[in-house]
């Protein structure tokens, strides 16, 4: 089974070369033939030099001391795309998977380190042509803890999708992550991949899930396959204020809700709606009340 694995990059140079040394250290004695594809969405730090500079024939020098150092291995396959602007992580994983050649696609983040053997037991799963996406045990890396991660749980509550960490001892989930995941590409097709209307970022993978669950595809959780998460180094936090991430969020749960919700939950949404703005007013929640107007600005203005 061929792999693409895609890695969306910005301004991110060091935790990328830490990210590609673990999963050619993970790979270095499989039998998987596999490329990397690394998206960049415009960085500024020399994140496009070096990887030009590690897929350049005419270097041969670094290539061999970074095949050496298990950096790389001589089948290794690394592409870059580079975006002339930052496109947002939807659009940018989207066309990732269009340049993709593999059938399987492997979505990590830039701050995510796969452990030894963390893809076979992934690919097990896709023997089963129903399955459209498996999440993987994320180790994340949390106030100098590790919290256990990736699988997840969620249900329609007050007029929301309410989605939250669910324990790791169990195959079902109610989304596979995009920063730690698997997906049949063929499948990803199908159900025109990631929606971008969630740029820059969150809900994304939430969104694709849980259409896909509705068309009768199969989401599981696979604890045997591990990778650590440094959560705390990504782009996102580097980049964004808390308030806007916050705002962001719900602007992205407001337009998750409106596309999804049948006519029974999107009732619901509106009976709960004056509670939620009543209760952010009382508590001075700013980024709930942003992120409704957001929502509103984003469903008004947003072309495909």
């Amino acid at each position: 089974m061929d792999l693409s694995i895609i890695i969306v990059n910005f301004n991110t140079k060091d935790l990328l070369k830490n990210c590609l040394d673990s999963i050619f250290k993970s790979l270095k004695n499989s039998s998987l033939n596999f490329e990397v594809i690394v998206v960049d969405n415009n960085s500024t730090d020399g994140s496009v030099k070096f990887i030009n500079e590690l897929t350049s024939s005419r270097v041969n020098g670094l290539r061999n001391s970074l095949i050496n150092n298990s950096l790389m291995n001589n089948r290794s396959i690394i592409k870059l795309i580079k975006n002339e602007r930052n496109l947002g992580f939807a659009s940018t994983v989207n066309r990732g998977v269009e340049e993709a050649k593999g059938e399987v696609i492997v979505l990590l983040n830039t701050d995510v380190y796969p452990e030894e053997g963390f893809l076979e037991p992934i690919l097990l799963h896709f023997r089963d042509p129903k399955v459209f996406a498996v999440g993987m045990l994320d180790k994340s890396i949390e106030n100098d803890k590790i919290v256990r991660r990736g699988r997840g749980v969620a249900e329609w509550r007050r007029g929301f999708y309410i989605h939250s960490r669910g324990e790791v001892n169990k195959t079902d989930t109610a989304w596979v992550s995009g920063g730690s995941g698997a997906f049949k590409k063929a499948i990803w097709e199908k159900l025109d991949g990631f929606d971008e209307i969630y740029n820059p970022f969150y809900w994304e993978d939430i969104d694709l899930s849980y259409r896909a669950q509705k068309k009768g595809y199969k989401i599981l959780f696979e604890p045997k396959s591990v990778v650590v998460h440094d959560h705390e180094k990504g782009a996102i936090k580097s980049r964004f204020s808390s308030w806007k991430i916050k705002s962001i969020s719900f602007r992205n749960q407001f337009l998750f809700v409106w596309k999804n919700a049948d006519f029974k939950q999107f009732i619901s949404h509106i009976f709960w709606l004056p509670h939620h703005f009543f209760k952010s007013v009382i508590t001075i929640d700013t980024c709930f009340i942003a992120g409704f107007l957001w929502a509103v600005k984003r469903k008004l203005t947003f072309k495909k």
